[in-house]
Formats: structure tokens, sequence, C-alpha cells
């Protein structure tokens, strides 16, 4: 499916809640990897305002794009972020949603 790019130039941006591994399996706790690089996936809770509206996202980011002492409150810059919609059938239910992706955040200026 195609991702689009979502422009974040304008907004304010803050970590809400702190990096955990994206697993690929709850059971057996395998983690998510980038399938270019091969870097352990994470998911990041982060708020971005912009044009007085302010949402919550959870954005996979490879490990290598988030620095160390990231921590809720942070203001932080997002690079590359992309959405990309998703649908599947779990016990005969479809579900669909948009995911969200990152190359790395850094922290603001």
């Amino acid at each position: 499916m195609p991702s689009f790019k979502i422009d974040v130039s304008t907004a304010v941006v803050f970590v809400a809640t702190a990096p955990t591994p994206k697993l690929v399996n709850q059971k057996t706790g395998e983690r998510a990897v980038d399938r270019e690089t091969g870097a352990g996936l994470s998911t990041v809770g982060l708020l971005v305002s912009d044009e007085g509206e302010g949402n919550l996202y959870q954005v996979t980011i490879p490990e290598t794009g988030i620095p160390e002492g990231l921590a809720p409150g942070l203001p932080v810059k997002v690079i590359g972020l992309k959405a990309r919609d998703w649908e599947n059938e779990f016990n005969g239910q479809k579900r669909h949603g948009i995911s969200f992706r990152a190359v790395a955040i850094t922290p603001a200026a």
C-alpha cells in the first residue's frame, strides 16, 4: 500500500510516551525489525499540535533513529513522518486503520 508524507514543519511535537519495543508476536516476544536495515523497531507516542488542534499518534521508529534520554514532555522534531492505511482480517472480523512511521526523532532546539 502507498504511504503519504506528513508535513509537521509548522507543528509543535512533544513526546507523550517513552519508546517501547514493537513486537511481532506477543507470546514469543519476537521484536519487529526494519526490513531494509535490520534495526529493531520501537513505538513512541507523540503529541502533535498544529493550527489549534492536537493529536496523539503512535509512531514506529527504528531504534537507530531514537536518541538516548527520550522522556515524556520533551519537545522533538520528527524526520520523515509518513502515514499508511492498513486492513486485515482476524477471526472473521475485518480491522483497519492508519499506521505512522518516521525515520527518526531528535530533540527540538
